[in-house]
């Protein structure tokens, strides 16, 4: 067997007949700049053809249901494994997915729960067991000697008998006594008190004495009470009663809960879901700080937007509402009576005479019946509505809230009073890893239940602990999947994978190192040894300089981006790599060449402040962001950046910006102040989100760059001749188009058995246009060649169109020279994306004051490539605006002028600012992780 994986010319997209040796069972990091050809090498040649050889294996009928991949350009690849993707793809946006049922633990904990749990009564709290006749039998033998008993079996009356007929049937059974009313009375004396008897209806069994030697007698009335009383029993002593049942019923409601199974404790399962929320833990609601826009104006001035058509019904109902109340709707809506505000949005139960007309058809309505109120009405015509549109409008103003009744924890009452340990299964999901990790490590659990729970907990301590070692110990595990960043989905994954146990496995990793701070870079470089070290070949993409420092084997790909790329410029060990001039990856191990910090920071008088912030893990906190400069926010994984910034700070600073001074702070607000705002024009966030949803948006479209072109097309002499219009060179419409594959350049063939083919349109060749179109050229070139270009090469081709120009050259200085103009925006990378959506920013005209959100923009950035990131930023901070990015690189953080360093952990151990100011005040912070890394790079400052 080969000891290498030996890939052969392999020509995918930009790659130049690329020839290499991977060793197996070892960790090797494919690097080099953005765009040279390593997810193509990595991702679409070597894993897809991996996958595909192992799906061939299988069966016609099993393949039906797998996703299939075309054989990738490559000529050979020898001692292939079956293999693994482990990318940054978030793990969807169904909300249901949590880290626990990603992670397969949460299915551990229902079976856990149903075989180990506790149960309690939902109303008293009481724990409910459940007895056999042995266990009965024995408790009543230990009760003192000489005690006098009563052994009863409850019962009920059945809907179609009353209870003197009850009492014929017990007393032809031989039985003479009974409960009611908490008496015990003959069955022949029948007292008018029977008439209204309470709910504790019982049958007297038998009374005794206890004493040796009436074991025998006692089981027999034990069994005969349990077939009477349906599987329970009680016992009266002279100072108490007992409950027994061989069912889970409460002692003290007398209620009949239901077994203990695993679908109890789902709450994507009707059996465990919470019936009020249905499992999701959040309900919809309408949020009245969002109905009124001001209320300082009246409503008839427009206070309450959703009124303000006058001839529209409900303003009709509101209006002859307010006429009975003798309210006049030109006052201004907070100096109205409290008891008017209140019937206006619950309605009242009171009758109203309502006579209008209404709409432009003058339709009338003349009725009397109670107010509705705005909250019955909005939330009946959304109910109601089978219009998109009117449900999307209408939910501008809903605000998603905990679920009253079950608050938050997705499951129903009896679930939720289901304990191990004293913890029921969503107070544990709640934990943090670190404390989840700790609970079960320190359970105690008796002899029996050992026996039982073994093999349940070792999975659950194993993917606890797996999760733990990649980073992710801040996490819980109701953490909804959707909420998750793409680093953080893909050490799960990675988690997941360690906990299989698999070998003989190539794994490959796109970058799992985003999102993670340094401090906790050494556990998943461990993981990654451990799972290298289980047999298998792990294949990593990335540009972090600990990973590719920690690797067997390094590829380093280039020499730049595109058609410059695609060729490997040095191979072998880190080492190695250092000493090949040609690397740029090696200039930078060597220390030939680095990202130098500024010489002069920035420095301001005016501040955007927020204070007493509280959300997740951070509690009155206040933070003061330098307005005009280029600001960090750092700290470790799980810290709470991503809650101080995108669910504090941006919702805050839209809200105000929107409403103005009329913004009001309410009890439910999750700050106690906000200022600064007003020295600000607006809040724009560079997220990772994906810029299009189909293949027909592309980088030209989405920077405008197409409508100039298709412009410069239309002004071509030969167009005008023919009369065609910049609509014309859309492949979107009809008219230029190729209506045989309707501007795609593809067709899409379904194979069944086989995986779908896209085969290259024939009428166009793949060139989308018809021929006419085609037929009108720019300098020599057809419409469709210039969306081939990559943006290198549009930048010389248009170097006399101003407009253009600027836009190519925003590009150019975010790294993304490479991309080609007609490249789909489905296929771009969450930091693709990002860096697309600033280019966008920085070309445009504007006069500053703008604050801009970027959530680690270095998402696939080579070192050279943060070079040039680094630059943008700073152009858009010198154009007035305050730029704040997210970060763990330490090249931006040590470029950026002011920082804000939370922690100073993850988790219930974060949430604090732990040091703020420049980098070279915050590198003398002992409490700070981030100071501790950062000072390494700042040796002639500190």
């Amino acid at each position: 067997m080969s000891d290498f994986i030996t890939v052969n010319k392999a020509r995918l997209h930009n790659l130049k007949g690329v020839s290499t040796s991977i060793p197996k069972n070892s960790m090797t990091v494919i690097t080099g700049p953005s765009g040279s050809g390593k997810s193509s090498l990595a991702f679409d040649t070597i894993y897809v053809e991996g996958q595909r050889r192992y799906i061939e294996s299988l069966s016609s009928y099993a393949r039906q249901f797998l996703g299939q991949h075309q054989p990738p350009d490559v000529e050979s690849i020898v001692g292939l494994s079956p293999a693994i993707a482990i990318d940054q793809k978030s793990s969807g946006h169904n909300p249901r997915s949590t880290v626990g049922t990603i992670t397969e633990i949460y299915d551990y904990m229902r079976v856990l729960f149903a075989r180990l749990g506790q149960l309690h009564c939902p109303e008293s709290g009481v724990p409910i067991h459940t007895y056999s006749p042995s266990q009965i039998t024995q408790a009543i033998t230990k009760l003192p000697e000489k005690s006098k008993i009563h052994l009863l079996a409850p019962f009920q009356i059945s809907s179609d008998r009353e209870l003197k007929g009850e009492i014929s049937s017990l007393m032809a059974q031989g039985f003479s006594r009974i409960r009611i009313n908490q008496q015990i009375v003959q069955l022949s004396d029948e007292p008018h008190s029977w008439e209204s008897s309470d709910e504790s209806l019982a049958v007297v069994i038998d009374r005794l004495v206890i004493r040796p030697g009436i074991d025998e007698r006692i089981t027999d009335s034990v069994e005969l009470a349990l077939k009477m009383g349906e599987g329970s029993l009680i016992i009266l002593t002279d100072s108490d009663e007992l409950f027994f049942s061989q069912n889970n019923i409460s002692p003290v409601t007398k209620k009949l809960l239901p077994s203990l199974e695993a679908p109890l404790f789902s709450f994507n399962s009707p059996v465990g879901a919470c019936p009020n929320c249905n499992g999701l833990g959040k309900s919809k609601s309408f949020d009245h700080s969002k109905i009124i826009l001001d209320p300082t104006i009246s409503i008839n001035e427009g206070a309450i937007p959703l009124l303000s058509r006058r001839r529209s019904f409900f303003y009709q109902m509101v209006k002859s509402f307010a006429k009975d109340e003798n309210i006049d709707l030109n006052s201004p809506l907070q100096d109205l009576p409290n008891d008017f505000y209140k019937m206006l949005f619950a309605g009242s139960e009171k009758n109203y005479h309502f006579s209008f007309t209404f709409d432009k058809n003058n339709s009338s309505y003349n009725t009397t019946k109670p107010f509705s109120g705005i909250d019955r009405w909005l939330r009946k015509k959304y109910l109601e509505s089978s219009s998109e549109k009117i449900r999307a409008d209408l939910e501008q103003y809903m605000t998603i809230k905990t679920c009253e009744q079950c608050n938050g924890d997705r499951l129903n009452p009896i679930a939720l009073a289901t304990r191990v340990g004293s913890k029921n299964i969503m107070e544990l999901c709640s934990l943090p890893i670190s404390a989840l990790h700790h609970f079960f490590d320190q359970l105690e659990l008796t002899t029996e239940q050992q026996l039982i729970g073994k093999n349940l907990l070792k999975e659950i301590r194993n993917r606890v602990r797996f999760l733990f070692d990649v980073g992710l110990d801040y996490l819980n595990l109701n953490r909804s999947a959707n909420t998750l960043s793409g680093g953080e989905s893909q050490r799960i994954r990675l988690a997941t994978q360690i906990g299989s146990g698999l070998s003989g496995v190539l794994y490959v990793l796109d970058e799992p190192s985003i999102g993670l701070h340094q401090k906790d870079n050494a556990r998943l470089l461990q993981t990654m040894n451990n799972l290298r070290d289980q047999g298998n070949t792990i294949l990593v993409v990335e540009h972090d300089l600990e990973t590719i420092l920690a690797a067997d084997h390094i590829i380093d790909m280039g020499p730049a981006a595109g058609e410059q790329g695609g060729e490997i410029i040095a191979v072998g060990t880190p080492q190695d790599i250092q000493l090949k001039p040609a690397s740029i990856t090696g200039d930078y191990l060597a220390g030939r060449r680095q990202i130098l910090p500024p010489i002069n920071r920035r420095q301001t008088d005016e501040h955007l402040w927020l204070r007493g912030a509280t959300m997740n893990n951070i509690s009155n906190l206040d933070l003061s962001i330098p307005l005009g400069v280029f600001t960090a926010i750092t700290g470790v994984s799980g810290s709470g950046k991503t809650t101080l910034i995108h669910n504090l700070l941006v919702p805050a600073v839209k809200e105000r910006l929107k409403k103005g001074a009329c913004h009001i702070i309410t009890a439910d607000t999750n700050y106690q102040s906000i200022s600064g705002v007003e020295l600000i024009k607006g809040v724009i966030e560079l997220d990772q989100s994906p810029i299009g949803r189909t293949p027909k948006s592309n980088t030209a479209t989405y920077t405008g760059l197409f409508d100039g072109i298709r412009t410069i097309f239309s002004n071509t002499n030969e167009a005008k001749v023919r009369g065609y219009k910049a609509g014309r060179f859309s492949f979107n419409v009809k008219g230029g188009r190729c209506e045989e594959c309707e501007g795609n350049g593809v067709k899409k063939i379904e194979m069944h058995f086989l995986p779908d083919v896209h085969v290259t349109c024939g009428q166009c060749k793949g060139k989308r246009y018809n021929k006419e179109t085609l037929s009108i050229l720019f300098k020599g070139q057809s419409i469709s060649n210039v969306l081939q270009m990559t943006v290198d090469q549009a930048a010389d081709f248009f170097k006399n169109h101003t407009k253009l120009v600027r836009i190519l050259g925003t590009l150019q200085s975010v790294g993304m020279g490479y991309i080609q103009l007609g490249q789909p925006a489905t296929t771009l990378s969450g930091g693709e994306a990002q860096r697309l959506k600033l280019s966008r920013e920085l070309a445009k005209r504007t006069k500053g004051h703008t604050l801009y959100i970027l959530d680690e923009p270095t998402t696939g950035l080579h070192f050279a490539d943060i070079e040039q990131l680094l630059t943008a930023i700073q152009q858009l901070v010198d154009k007035n605006s305050t730029v704040l990015v997210i970060e763990h690189n330490l090249d931006i953080i040590k470029s950026a002028d002011h920082i804000v360093d939370l922690g100073p952990d993850g988790g219930d151990r974060g949430g604090q600012i732990v040091a703020q100011g420049t980098p070279e005040e915050l590198a003398h912070n002992g409490k700070s992780h981030t100071a501790a890394y950062l000072r390494r790079l700042l040796p002639k400052q500190i």
